[in-house]
């Protein structure tokens, strides 16, 4: 029940980052970056958002990059799979899956995701992208990326991540209101996921 409570509010990939406006903070910032690229810079719709965690940089990056061990510790993704073998490069491909509560502009939903790999750089930083589609609500392309810096004592985690389509935009106001968290408590399954890892 906790379990689903919470997968209702996290909703990570297809909830904060898809309908959140930036922090005050974030705006000002440097976009974050993996080989040069970051989100979709004309997206009116993004969100950016970091953790300290306190384990190895090879620990938090098998953790966030192992796909099909998703659903064992972030609570709102209820599968994942891989569609290639091998360790993550440009062009790696995985599919997962979402619930997304309804509101007042979408019916409850789960969102399939398919995401594609574009830049990777081992421990340091990932950035994949594609669309999301569920009943009542698409997203046509979202662009996340990720970066890991080792800090002492651990690692520093970025993420940001961009949504664009028009049923995003006609409404991001309401979506706001019942997504914004969801980054936020992907990072905090992370870190909780990564930290309670042997090292």
């Amino acid at each position: 029940m906790v379990k689903t409570t919470r997968a209702l509010l996290a909703v990570p990939l297809a909830a904060a980052a898809l309908f959140a406006a930036a922090p005050a903070d974030a705006a000002t910032a440097s976009p974050l970056t993996c080989r040069g690229q970051g989100i979709d810079p004309a997206a009116q719709v993004h969100y950016r958002t970091e953790t300290f965690v306190e384990a190895p940089v090879d620990t938090v990056w098998k953790v966030q990059t192992g796909i099909e061990g998703w659903p064992a510790w972030q609570a709102a993704v209820t599968s994942a799979k891989r569609l290639d073998p091998g360790p993550l490069h440009p062009g790696s491909r995985f599919r997962w899956t979402t619930p997304v509560p309804a509101t007042p502009s979408s019916p409850a939903t789960t969102l399939v995701i398919t995401s594609t790999v574009g830049q990777v750089r081992p421990e340091r930083c990932i950035r994949w992208s594609g669309p999301a589609i569920g009943d009542g609500l698409r997203i046509d392309r979202g662009v996340h990326v990720w970066t890991f810096t080792p800090v002492r004592g651990g690692v520093v985690v970025r993420t940001e991540e961009s949504w664009t389509g028009a049923r995003i935009e006609a409404d991001p106001a309401t979506a706001i209101k019942y997504l914004a968290p969801g980054l936020d408590l992907w990072l905090a399954d992370l870190k909780t996921a990564a930290e309670a890892r042997p090292c």
